[in-house]
């Protein structure tokens, strides 16, 4: 299950569950649209490519999975990205298709 983390790992830009700003990547890092466009779509910690989080309902529409019984994490993860050495290591990513990755 998702971890819906509460903010952006660079900006540290409150994301909460309902988010349609918050963006992930396979392994669920977590970045605002600003900063995954800052970040040319490239995820820092593996390369690969974000697409928008989904919302986790906020009540209880079908067998108790909501936000109630499924609470989103108030782990914040907050490490500011090195544009420098980011931009060096996206260098020989942007270009590739997210399925050749």
């Amino acid at each position: 299950m998702l971890e819906l983390r509460p903010s952006c790992e660079h900006c540290n830009k409150a994301l909460p569950p309902n988010s349609l700003e918050a963006m992930i990547c396979t392994f669920e890092c977590t970045f605002c649209c600003a900063c995954v466009e800052l970040l040319q779509n490239v995820c820092p910690n593996c390369g690969g490519g974000f697409c928008s989080r989904p919302v986790r309902p906020s009540q209880n529409l079908r067998n108790g999975n909501f936000l109630g019984n499924c609470p989103a994490t108030d782990k914040v993860t907050f490490k500011p990205v090195d544009l420098q050495k980011h931009e060096a290591f996206a260098k020989g990513i942007v270009g590739m298709t997210l399925q050749n990755r």
